[in-house]
């Protein structure tokens, strides 16, 4: 560079460096998210400069840099020279944009900028409506406060006229304030007030919501009592003061704590009504006292029981006694009364049939004797010979009928036998000439004598030769029964079932008794009965036999059977034929029961079916708590159930019981009941009537038991199941041999017996030590004999010092397998070397026999 462009350069002032507008501008933009989430995020925003037509562009320098024309802007203190118009053809250069462009983006402008002002007048009249809507609403509220302030001044003005006219109480009346009393800072308020008043709607409140001060924690509440001056005219705070009914309440509050007395409250004795069962909340809320209290009285006497824990009559009954309350029993519900036992006019009685029940021991021919009475043979149709469902049939002599009730003389059928006996009018007592009286027989007369029920003695088998019947009144005797020819007032007849001797003479004996009772019963009444026998058929469903006792069961009644009901669908008699009705002492098969019911039950008829669901509830429920109760019971102590289960060896065998009728079930299950011991049980997990299910086959599964079918068969389904399940199910149809074989069972059970046989003595002379063996014993048989492997015991001053087994018995060095009295011989002990001379030994062999129940 040559001096003169140095020079030049130097003279040249130097420009300021200046941050110019680069066209982008930055802004802050809050982004939402879900969940309340949000962020700030930065926007940049960059202009783009658009040269229109007509429009000045700016000043382009060409700046010489190395001799190369560099384009350049015109620093901005530069004005810009305005260029001539550029024609059409030449702006579609401009910019890179065409006249069209231009033209559209022009346009867009515009009409971003009319729809602004749009908008902006579409806010400010939304805002004028708000405005509006809120003075509105709140000059109702005004309105609203204004109101209720009126009529809470009203009423308590009302209240305190009444509490003036009232006597006095112990309740402060409110007091009023004088114009005059109202302190200085009250009027202030009340000029801020009128103040705040000639504000705007909208301004005064802004300047409640600023102004309104806090509530103290501690000074005047809300719901006080006093009319003060402030409160009556102060027709914005909108605060409501106490209700009539809570002035009210108080009074009676402060009443009762002036009347209450110091000291403990008087215990009050209460009668305390109590049912068959009865729960511990429910006792303790009976007699007023806490369920708490009851369960540690309980805890006390080693019941661990809880609220929830249902009791006995007695027990509820020694509880109440112990809280000093009395006791009052009931033994049914309300809603049963009027059912059974109504009394009947005299006049509406009319005579009946009697009831007849032949009773006595197996195979003295009580069924076949009813055979001959009933020119039938029911004998062959039962299994064994043997009765073993009670029978009921009714026949016609002279006119006059009879209705018979043949009971089982097994002794499984105790309970048949009894149920029997209290059904009946007369007892037939069958004793066979041949064999006499036999257990059966006494139960029998003990049954008929427990009902009070007439006997009448009948001899039976007379047709057999060198009977005696005489030996058979004499052993009568011995049990009270006094016959006519011995002097005493019980009818005798003798008879033979099988040739049908005296056959006439025993229905006139039967006739002539039932006439000295005179039996009667009204027919025009509501039926009454109990229940023979039960059973569930597969194709009438549940059907009962029902000896009817008093009124008159007809089709269509609806009747309550212990915890089961129905509506009589039909009625049968003994010989098959549909009846319309059944009156009194008439035997019947009643269908339409929902459920089998339990032999004995007694059978009533209810006016309506709610009565009678009602009823069957009350009975189900009533059976239910009281086993829950017997449970609950004999739970005890915890110190008891564990005595128990460390005392217990009771080894129980499983079974499920499945029969034809409700009796025979009881039956077995009675039976099976009396095979336990101390040592071995039968136990009946489930026992029902019908035949056996798949139910009973996973039942019998669970809890690994066979199926005991008496009479019953199982269906494909569940014999499938057996086979699957491995459960043996076994048909029977005699009840001993069911009964045999359950205590074969549970005498295999049974431990072995260890049964003690003496051999004989032997004297220690001397003991050997003898190397591989130990010590061994030379021994002098003195008494009896000695055996290899027997057991023995060694005695010291004749008292046991060990008891175990021999292990050698040498004869000289020879191992010999006896020894008898007089020789010498080597002994040695299973595990004891503790021998001495002078000890004597004693030698026994135990066997193990099988025992039986």
């Amino acid at each position: 560079m040559s001096d003169g462009e140095d020079k030049k350069t130097e003279s040249r002032p130097k420009k300021t460096l200046t941050l110019k507008s680069s066209g982008v501008s930055q802004g802050t933009v809050r982004q939402n998210f879900s969940h309340g989430r949000s962020k700030s995020v930065v926007v940049e925003t960059r202009k783009r400069r658009i040269t229109l037509p007509g429009e000045a562009k700016p000043t382009v320098v060409l700046k010489r840099t190395s001799g190369t024309p560099t384009p350049a802007t015109a620093p901005s203190s530069t004005p810009a020279k305005t260029e001539p118009a550029v024609p059409a053809s030449a702006a579609s250069t401009l910019g890179g944009l065409s006249a069209s462009e231009l033209d559209a983006r022009r346009r867009a402008l515009q009409q971003a900028e009319i729809q602004e002002i749009d908008n902006k007048k579409r806010k400010e009249e939304e805002a004028e409506r708000d405005k509006e809507r809120e003075i509105k609403l709140l000059k109702e509220r005004e309105e609203e406060a204004k109101l209720q302030a009126e009529k809470e001044a009203a009423e308590q003005i009302k209240f305190e006229d009444e509490a003036r006219v009232a006597p006095k109480s112990d309740v402060m009346e409110p007091e009023a304030i004088l114009p005059d009393e109202i302190p200085a800072k009250t009027a202030a308020a009340l000029g801020s007030e009128k103040k705040t008043k000639a504000l705007k709607p909208f301004e005064r409140k802004k300047t409640e919501e600023t102004v309104r001060p806090a509530k103290p924690k501690s000074g005047e509440d809300r719901r006080r009592t006093k009319l003060t001056l402030s409160n009556a005219l102060d027709e914005d705070r909108g605060k409501r003061g106490p209700s009539l009914a809570a002035l009210r309440r108080r009074q009676e509050k402060a009443k009762r704590a002036a009347s209450q007395q110091s000291g403990p409250r008087e215990k009050i004795s209460r009668e305390v009504i109590l049912p068959e069962t009865i729960t511990i909340q429910e006792l303790a809320q009976r007699m007023s006292e806490r369920g708490v209290d009851v369960v540690k009285f309980m805890m006390k006497q080693g019941q661990m029981l809880t609220h929830s824990d249902i009791v006995d009559a007695d027990t509820a009954e020694l509880i109440a006694e112990e809280f000093g309350h009395s006791v009052r029993r009931i033994t049914e519900s309300d809603i049963e009364e009027g059912i059974f036992d109504a009394p009947d006019e005299e006049s509406d009685l009319q005579p009946r049939p009697p009831v007849v029940t032949i009773m006595g021991h197996v195979d003295h021919g009580k069924t076949s004797l009813l055979d001959s009475i009933r020119s039938a043979n029911v004998v062959e149709g039962e299994a064994g010979g043997i009765t073993q469902h009670i029978g009921a049939y009714q026949i016609e002599k002279d006119g006059q009928k009879i209705s018979f009730i043949d009971t089982p003389g097994h002794a499984a059928f105790t309970a048949m036998r009894a149920r029997g006996a209290q059904a009946t009018d007369i007892a037939i007592l069958v004793v066979a000439a041949d064999d006499g009286v036999m257990p059966q027989t006494i139960e029998s007369i003990n049954h008929a004598k427990a009902a009070d029920v007439p006997i009448i003695v009948a001899i039976n088998k007379m047709d057999k030769p060198d009977v005696d019947p005489s030996r058979v009144r004499n052993e009568l005797l011995q049990h009270e029964v006094f016959v006519e020819s011995m002097g005493g007032e019980i009818l005798e007849v003798e008879v033979s079932a099988l040739k049908g001797t005296n056959i006439d003479k025993l229905l006139e004996v039967i006739l002539l008794q039932a006439e000295l009772l005179e039996l009667k019963a009204n027919p025009d009444r509501p039926a009454e009965g109990i229940v023979i026998e039960a059973e569930l058929d597969k194709g009438r469903g549940p059907v009962a036999t029902v000896l009817i006792q008093r009124g008159t069961l007809r089709v269509g009644d609806i009747i309550i059977a212990g915890d089961e009901w129905g509506r009589v669908r039909a009625l049968f008699d003994d010989q098959g034929r549909k009846l319309a009705e059944a009156l009194p002492s008439v035997p019947v098969e009643v269908l339409g029961l929902n459920n089998t019911p339990a032999a004995g039950d007694r059978v009533g008829v209810v006016d309506s079916e709610a009565r009678a669901r009602e009823i069957s509830g009350n009975r189900y429920r009533i059976a239910r708590d009281k086993v829950a109760a017997s449970q609950a019971g004999s739970r005890g102590s915890l110190e008891q159930m564990m005595s128990q289960l460390q005392s217990s060896e009771l080894d129980e065998a499983a079974v499920v019981v499945k029969g034809d009728v409700q009796g025979s079930v009881e039956a077995i299950c009675g039976a099976l009941d009396k095979l336990a011991t101390e040592e071995v049980a039968a136990r009946v997990v489930h026992s029902a009537v019908g035949a056996v299910t798949e139910s009973d086959v996973a039942l019998a599964a669970a809890s690994n038991a066979p199926i005991l079918a008496f009479n019953v068969r199982a269906n494909r389904q569940a014999r499938d199941a057996a086979e699957i399940e491995g459960i043996e199910i076994r048909y029977y149809s005699i009840i001993y041999d069911l009964v045999d074989d359950i205590k074969g069972v549970l005498s295999g059970m049974l431990a072995p017996e260890r049964r003690e046989t003496f051999l004989g003595y032997a004297e220690i002379l001397e003991v050997f030590n003898v190397s591989k063996i130990g010590r061994v014993a030379g021994c002098m048989i003195t008494e009896g004999r000695v055996e290899r492997g027997i057991g023995v015991r060694l005695l010291r001053d004749n008292v046991v010092i060990h008891e175990g087994m021999l292990s050698t018995l040498k004869r000289f060095k020879d191992e010999v397998s006896e020894v008898t009295s007089g020789q010498e011989c080597g002994m040695a002990f299973e595990n004891y070397q503790d021998m001495r001379k002078g000890d004597v030994i004693e030698c026994f062999r135990v066997e193990e026999i099988e025992r039986s129940l």
